[in-house]
């Protein structure tokens, strides 16, 4: 009788790089907030502060405080993506 097997394998290299920035750094370079809040309604905030973008986006009555903080991140990560995009063409 045959045995489908899969043998485990594993990846252990990252997906992504974390750079530890010194504050003379900062300054130079791109700089970005994001933010979660809710008061009257969940939003999601991003702001790019090197190059002047400002993001406000509502997601209703009924999103969490977590989900609006996610969003949040995954809105800045696309910015920053669009961003460099724009600069290198």
């Amino acid at each position: 009788m045959a045995v489908n097997v899969m043998r485990p394998a594993f990846n252990f290299e990252p997906k992504y790089r974390v750079t530890m920035l010194i504050r003379e750094e900062w300054t130079r370079g791109l700089i970005w907030f994001r933010n979660g809040s809710r008061m009257e309604g969940t939003r999601a905030g991003v702001y790019g502060q090197s190059v002047g973008r400002r993001l406000s986006i509502s997601l209703g009555r009924y999103a969490k405080v977590f989900q609006a903080e996610i969003y949040a991140i995954l809105a800045c990560a696309y910015e920053i993506q669009l961003y460099g995009r724009q600069r290198s063409t």
